[in-house]
């Protein structure tokens, strides 16, 4: 019988490990930040441009940020990358301990966009490296252990510890934030890798390169336009999700934190039970389901009266999400050659992530006009019908166009 992958494999166990610490510091952010936004302004405009800023940088910088992915060497872009969110992080840090001050939510946002200019690179070069560190057949486990571990971490456990640490001192999740990147930045250095091949030619010209691979695999384009309005519906809701457990359910900090961390149980269940998943019922069966459980999710949180519902809700939708992500990263990793990996989950990315500011943007939009005449209760549960609503087209347009070989 062989030995785990973990135990067998030690870039895999060191890229985990950073995986994990990240994540952790990410999950504390993750609830940090909008928390300290709502700190700065009650504006719901303002507080959805601090969530959109932070994910508007996928729009501007996800096809370019492929092509450097694809020139560099990926470990240590990773390493470098963690390193200037920590500097970020220590920025964030000073800006929550100075309080609110005149136009501190508008740095905030700076702040957000440039960490999210950093996530990008992290990001993008973290997921091409998988591959050139374990097998093709070891690919679903691999992917699966790690967003368990970015569950759990960064779902399960970082948002109850945000909640407590925030009682004590809003600043002090931020500094946390800054020990595990500058950890694992460490961890990441240490992985061992064979030389990366460089992509060749101009810059344009390799990232036109990916552009022509993407538009010629019509199932890959149909996947990422999929991602795409889900992920603008899920920003939509995320958005509100503080506001309305802050107003609606009158939850706390620390309750709320109990909250993510049942999604985030949610999101284990789906990443270590999706091999089965799949097995059972197949891929294609399994994505669909993913897209119906997202629809009755956002209804469920629209209709729902408690802290419990909401997490329950939140179970369900987080446990689709992970299956949704274990089938189609593992898809596409396979599905691309190696040596344009970086430029094609790029410009995927670009349609699956760059939808999300958008998200965020359009839900502050609509809140803002529903306030005025029907009331903050009905204006703060309006986004969830929406996503509800909208995701039972995505379903239709999956079911009669999506087929994954």
């Amino acid at each position: 019988m062989a030995a785990p992958l973990l135990v067998r494999n030690r870039n895999y166990r060191l890229l985990f490990a950073a995986g994990a610490l990240t994540n952790l510091g990410d999950g504390m952010v993750a609830l940090a930040l909008p928390w300290l936004a709502t700190l700065l302004t009650r504006d719901p405009m303002a507080i959805a441009t601090v969530a959109a800023a932070s994910r508007l940088p996928w729009l501007f910088f996800a096809i370019p940020a492929g092509v450097i992915v694809d020139r560099t060497d990926r470990r240590k872009l990773v390493a470098q990358a963690d390193m200037l969110r920590a500097v970020l992080v220590a920025a964030i840090l000073m800006l929550a301990l100075a309080g609110p001050v005149q136009g501190a939510v508008w740095v905030l946002a700076g702040l957000a966009f440039l960490l999210g200019s950093a996530e990008v690179l992290r990001d993008n070069a973290a997921q091409t490296i998988l591959p050139s560190i374990v097998a093709s057949e070891d690919l679903e486990t691999a992917n699966g252990q790690l967003w368990s571990a970015e569950q759990l971490t960064g779902q399960f456990l970082g948002p109850p510890l945000a909640g407590a640490l925030i009682a004590i001192g809003i600043a002090i999740p931020f500094g946390v934030d800054l020990g595990a990147l500058v950890l694992a930045a460490g961890l990441v250095w240490m992985i061992s890798l064979k030389p990366q091949v460089a992509a060749p030619g101009r810059f344009f010209a390799a990232m036109a390169e990916g552009i022509r691979f993407m538009r010629g695999d019509p199932m890959l384009l149909r996947l990422a336009v999929i991602l795409g309005l889900s992920n603008f519906l899920a920003m939509a809701v995320l958005t509100v999700q503080v506001l309305f457990a802050q107003e609606v359910l009158g939850l706390t900090a620390a309750e709320y934190g109990v909250v993510l961390s049942v999604a985030a149980a949610g999101a284990m269940s789906g990443s270590l039970g999706a091999g089965r998943m799949i097995r059972l019922f197949g891929r294609q069966a399994c994505l669909f389901l993913a897209l119906a459980v997202w629809m009755a999710g956002y209804a469920a949180v629209g209709l729902c009266q408690s802290g419990m519902a909401m997490a329950a809700s939140l179970f369900a939708i987080m446990a689709a999400a992970m299956l949704w992500n274990v089938i189609t990263v593992s898809w596409r990793q396979r599905r691309i050659p190696a040596p344009i990996l970086g430029r094609v989950n790029s410009i995927y990315r670009f349609f699956g992530w760059g939808s999300m500011p958008l998200g965020a943007m359009a839900a502050g939009l609509l809140v803002a006009a529903l306030e005025a005449d029907w009331g903050r209760e009905v204006a703060l549960r309006a986004p969830f019908m929406f996503a509800a609503g909208l995701s039972l087209g995505v379903l239709f347009y999956a079911v009669a166009r999506l087929r994954l070989d």
